[in-house]
């Protein structure tokens, strides 16, 4: 299993990740075609080589030209990687990453406003660096992505907002929301803005904070704008095999996770037909999963328990749109914590074409490969075949794929029964 570990050496971009990339073996050429899927044109990528303190490698810059610079809101790049003709599991792992950018910013500026815009992350260049680093990963092979703890920096930044401390603050947030290990200011480490917020997002959502085993065979540097005396400002790569050990053997050690928060009401009196409205508003807002409970109420009347389980930084948003859409008169709030399997989008090349498939693995081993719904609902209405024999056939050789790679213990392909 191809891994990857980034060693956040002077902190963490996300042109500093792509010049690491670039530096271990991404040919720019092939990237440049890949963004051209994007179809937005505006920029252009330069890479050189350079040098912080003894450490040499590659400075990615991403130039823009008036188009490039152009404001965007976060629905324009939601919408732009949807409409592009990128591969399902790069789109979906760059909107998680821009998911996690607009959840900070909101919960910074205090709106639950989400068709506002980002303000010094809206021009092309963000969605270069998160798709490029996405895409990047897939077109070097990449399955599982380690980090080491990520710096924090230290003293002031200036900004569009006035001058901020370091780490700025929708950066602190997104560090918060992932539970991600920070390394504080010390008498030694990186100074001034050691990561910025599209950084951090994108480690917190690409990598695992934790230890890995892998047999290196390649490293590579990402080089920073900023060449400060006292350290490398650098993001390291090492990229190689994993061992036995790292891909998981034994028990599974489960950690509990935070940062989710439960929402319920009783309702009674209000007409069926909505509740299906609400449940899909409810997932719009950012909601993880919507669900409904017929019970008994007062005066033995039938009601439904409304359940919505959402992200900490959607709580208000997601209140207020039961409030306002259903009849209900409060919600229940009720922080909860759960246990996570790791999981991940692979591609599954079949002879219907290209179908994701949802991977579950208990630490590092392959559990279960559930084929994404919407993909075989595609191939069986292009193919003309029943949707459960689309799913039965990703299902398996998707199953035969994994076999392939990871021979360990026997893996669940879920089917439709």
């Amino acid at each position: 299993m191809q891994t990857a570990y980034f060693n956040l050496i002077g902190g963490v971009s996300g042109d500093m990740l792509l010049g690491a990339l670039i530096d271990v073996g991404l040919p720019i050429a092939d990237l440049e075609s890949e963004l051209a899927k994007l179809g937005v044109g505006g920029f252009r990528l330069k890479a050189n080589r350079a040098t912080r303190g003894a450490i040499a490698g590659t400075c990615l810059t991403v130039e823009l030209d008036d188009k490039g610079r152009r404001q965007r809101r976060w629905s324009d790049f939601i919408a732009t990687i949807e409409g592009s003709g990128l591969d399902e599991a790069v789109k979906s792992r760059s909107k998680a990453v821009f998911e996690a950018l607009m959840q900070a910013e909101l919960r910074v500026h205090g709106t639950d406003h989400a068709g506002e815009g980002p303000h010094e992350l809206g021009t092309v260049d963000t969605l270069v660096d998160v798709v490029g680093v996405v895409a990047g990963l897939r077109m070097l092979g990449i399955e599982r992505v380690f980090s080491s703890s990520v710096p924090a920096g230290a003293g002031m930044v200036r900004t569009e907002h006035g001058v901020l401390p370091v780490p700025a603050p929708a950066t602190l947030e997104v560090l918060k929301a992932a539970r991600a290990p920070v390394r504080v200011p010390g008498p030694i480490g990186p100074e001034g803005e050691a990561t910025t917020p599209t950084g951090a997002a994108l480690i917190t959502q690409l990598a695992r904070f934790a230890p890995a085993d892998l047999q290196v065979e390649r490293t590579g540097y990402g080089v920073g704008t900023r060449n400060p005396p006292g350290y490398p400002n650098v993001v390291g790569v090492w990229i190689g095999a994993a061992t036995r050990a790292s891909a998981g053997e034994g028990a599974a050690t489960l950690q509990l996770k935070q940062g989710v928060t439960l929402l319920e009401t009783n309702i009674d009196d209000m007409s069926g037909e909505l509740f299906g409205y609400i449940q899909e508003r409810l997932f719009e807002a950012g909601a993880r999963d919507v669900w409904l409970t017929p019970i008994q109420m007062k005066k033995n009347r039938p009601g439904v328990l409304l359940s919505a389980l959402v992200p900490d930084g959607a709580v208000q948003a997601a209140a207020s749109l039961i409030l306002r859409e259903t009849s209900t008169l409060g919600v229940r709030v009720r922080a909860v914590q759960r246990f996570e399997a790791e999981r991940e989008i692979i591609e599954v090349h079949t002879t219907m074409g290209t179908v994701p498939v949802k991977v579950k693995r208990l630490d590092g081993r392959v559990t279960e490969a559930s084929p994404e719904y919407e993909a075989c609902r595609r191939v069986a209405r292009e193919f003309g075949l029943p949707l459960a024999e689309v799913m039965r056939r990703v299902a398996a050789e998707a199953e035969e794929k994994l076999r392939s790679r990871e021979p360990r213990e026997p893996l669940q392909a879920r089917r439709p029964t």
